[in-house]
């Protein structure tokens, strides 16, 4: 009875240690990042990897033949690319600007009317930043490759090489460097993550309690 009772605390000992070693993984031992440098991220099974944001396109704004041309050259342009993932995202929209903007007028403004439009204005859009519905869709390319010597020169190049395939298609495109990439990966593994474009960004270690 002794022999057991001592068997089943050390099962319970073991099993708390256990518990306490997966509280205190870091959020890089979860989304596979090591290092973010420059236009690289680094992760933990031996690749770089770098992004490429492309700017969105409302196809209702183009005419048939206008998609038909653009499908074309995407397609001509892409043949020689190698292995990439596009991936879209929705990120919340930053209101505050034009909610400043409003609370400005209305704080100057001396027509009832106006004043009137603006409060209704105003509550509108604090309704739509408070039921999540403020979000717009972002695109990106990613490439990578395995890190060896030189692997950086490579993708690098690739890099370039993609993002000069879709300006030539008119559309504009970014190479995301280090903060860009920071809030991307928020964005991907915090869908409530608020981007604000000015923040200033640090590479920092959270640990996950």
């Amino acid at each position: 009875m002794v022999l057991l009772l001592q068997r089943t605390k050390d099962k319970v000992t073991n099993t708390q240690e256990k518990d306490n070693q997966e509280r205190k993984k870091t959020a890089q031992d979860f989304v596979n990042v090591k290092d973010i440098e420059d236009i690289f991220l680094y992760t933990m099974d031996g690749y770089i990897m770098s992004y490429v944001k492309v700017q969105s396109i409302s196809k209702d704004l183009l005419s048939k033949a206008e998609k038909k041309n653009l499908t074309m050259r995407l397609a001509e342009e892409f043949q020689t690319v190698p292995d990439f993932k596009f991936i879209a995202v929705s990120r919340p929209v930053d209101i505050t600007p034009l909610v400043t903007e409003y609370t400005d007028l209305l704080r100057t403004s001396t027509d009832p009317i106006q004043k009137e439009i603006l409060r209704n204005e105003l509550s509108v859009i604090t309704e739509f930043s408070l039921s999540g519905e403020v979000v717009q869709r972002e695109f990106y390319y990613i490439l990578w490759e395995k890190y060896v010597e030189d692997a950086e020169y490579e993708l690098r190049k690739r890099v370039n090489e993609l993002a000069s395939k879709v300006v030539a298609c008119g559309i504009q495109s970014e190479i995301l460097k280090k903060p860009d990439i920071i809030r991307l990966c928020n964005l991907i593994d915090n869908p409530a993550f608020a981007v604000i474009e000015d923040t200033q960004m640090e590479a920092v270690i959270p640990y996950i309690q």
